[in-house]
């Protein structure tokens, strides 16, 4: 579909982009972006982290920060996208040209970009960990097991470079056959199919839950708020999470907007992706924590929850391999839908900057973004006494895998998210903001203070509290 943006093009290379898909509708951006927040983060460490943080005052904290923080940081971002009509680097480009700021503004986009790259290339081997634990689970594998048992499939499986390179190549390929199809054909037929597959197995594995006898106590759990429990980590680890959880400073949220037809509110899309990301992630809650609780075990069972912990269970319950071959199938479609939303941010921008087409541009980046993970691989085995940054004590004892994950969730994304609010709430025209958002007085004012003065710090104390 052809379009004409708002923005000001000058030369050939913004001339070459003038031709661009866009969502077809609000519920297609919508499943997009909450596709996009929707992953690893919900399925997998929300719940740990809730285990580890006490459950219900976690969780409050949690919402409030998802309201405070991580709205209006996903509604800047979307506007910016909008806005600019382009490739997130090229967006900021162009609204810093037309708001006479500073060029290297554009470096917001970089950041956010290079995060998502990075991301995706350790991404995909988890991912690829979840295809392989779908065989391992409808094979009957985990039945009868015990925890030491089900720990050596799992380290079994890391130490093994060519059974991961094989997962982390399928999975790769997955995500670059949707980029490559683009916005319609590609990521929006994508989420309109996963997403309510996802919801679907979601709620079909907390049905399951419902008749271990222990529903009701991880109800209590998750929504009976015990501040006793609560301490000032467990609430820079909400505040944290919540910033992540919605895939803020790592650019999609620009690149999907980039695509967002004008007309459509940018604050209601935004809140909706929130509740069903939120939703989502409590639904997770409420599918794991019966079991954990059927099985005995700890709720803070730390990251090896989903790929030992929950393997343990599955192994020791009736029908335990239908209801584990569902449950590692919804985590590869929420791990499916936020790797495609990794992959655009780079597309989009090759297809801008160097005049390739979708699929020469999503070859290029999945290819490279393929390659950089074998490295993450072979750090979980043949290179696993390698730590590239050692001689720093911030990286001491790292290897790539934990190095990309600690520069990216410590660095990278809080960075870009910062420096996006700044940049939307000191230097933007505010009657640019007032045009695209198209809000009331009142709820203009609260999104802009909160974005200019709540937001910021918000985001730059879980920066310290990070790196510290």
């Amino acid at each position: 579909m052809s379009y004409s943006t708002s923005a000001t093009t000058t030369g050939a290379q913004e001339g070459a982009t003038a031709k661009r898909g866009l969502w077809s509708s609000r519920l297609a951006f919508i499943l997009a972006a909450t596709g996009s927040a929707v992953g690893l983060g919900n399925i997998w460490k929300f719940p740990y982290i809730t285990g580890e943080n006490g459950g219900g005052a976690f969780v409050l904290v949690y919402l409030v920060c998802i309201a405070a923080v991580g709205i209006p940081i996903m509604m800047a971002e979307v506007l910016i996208g909008r806005r600019g009509g382009r490739s997130p680097v090229n967006s900021l480009r162009l609204i810093a040209e037309r708001d006479k700021l500073h060029p290297a503004w554009k470096l917001v986009g970089v950041i956010g970009v290079l995060a998502a790259f990075l991301i995706l290339s350790f991404y995909s081997v988890i991912g690829g960990w979840a295809v392989s634990y779908v065989g391992t689970a409808a094979s009957g594998q985990l039945a009868g097991q015990t925890a030491e048992s089900i720990g050596a499939i799992f380290s079994n499986l890391l130490s093994d470079p060519g059974t991961l390179l094989l997962w982390h190549t399928v999975f790769m390929a997955l995500v670059m056959v949707v980029v490559a199809r683009g916005v319609r054909a590609g990521l929006e037929r994508a989420v309109s199919i996963l997403m309510p597959g996802l919801f679907l197995l979601l709620l079909a594995v907390v049905a399951y839950a419902m008749t271990t006898g222990h529903f009701g106590q991880a109800v209590s759990f998750l929504f009976q708020p015990d501040f006793s429990k609560l301490t000032t980590s467990g609430v820079l680890v909400a505040l944290g999470h919540a910033f992540f959880t919605l895939s803020l400073g790592m650019a999609i949220m620009m690149a999907y907007g980039s695509y967002l037809p004008k007309g459509i509110s940018i604050a209601k899309t935004s809140i909706t992706v929130s509740i069903m990301d939120t939703g989502v992630a409590l639904l997770a809650g409420l599918a794991i924590f019966p079991i954990v609780f059927a099985n005995g075990m700890e709720p803070g069972a730390g990251p090896g929850l989903i790929f030992q912990t929950l393997p343990l269970a599955f192994g020791q319950m009736p029908m335990g391999s239908l209801f584990g071959t569902l449950f590692f199938v919804l985590l590869i479609f929420a791990a499916w839908t936020s790797g495609i939303s990794l992959l655009e941010p780079l597309v989009e921008w090759l297809e801008e900057q160097k005049g390739m087409n979708r699929t020469i541009s999503t070859l290029v980046a999945g290819l490279a973004c393929w390659g950089l993970g074998i490295a993450s691989i072979l750090s979980l085995n043949l290179w696993s006494d390698v730590a590239p940054l050692g001689m720093f004590a911030m990286f001491e004892g790292k290897t790539i895998f934990d190095l990309l994950d600690f520069l990216t969730a410590n660095i990278l994304l809080p960075l870009g998210g910062l420096l996006v609010a700044v940049f939307t709430g000191w230097f933007m025209s505010k009657q640019a903001l007032k045009n695209e958002l198209s809000l009331s007085d009142s709820s203009f004012k609260l999104w802009y203070n909160t974005l200019r003065y709540l937001t910021p710090v918000a985001v730059l104390v879980v920066f310290i509290y990070n790196l510290s």
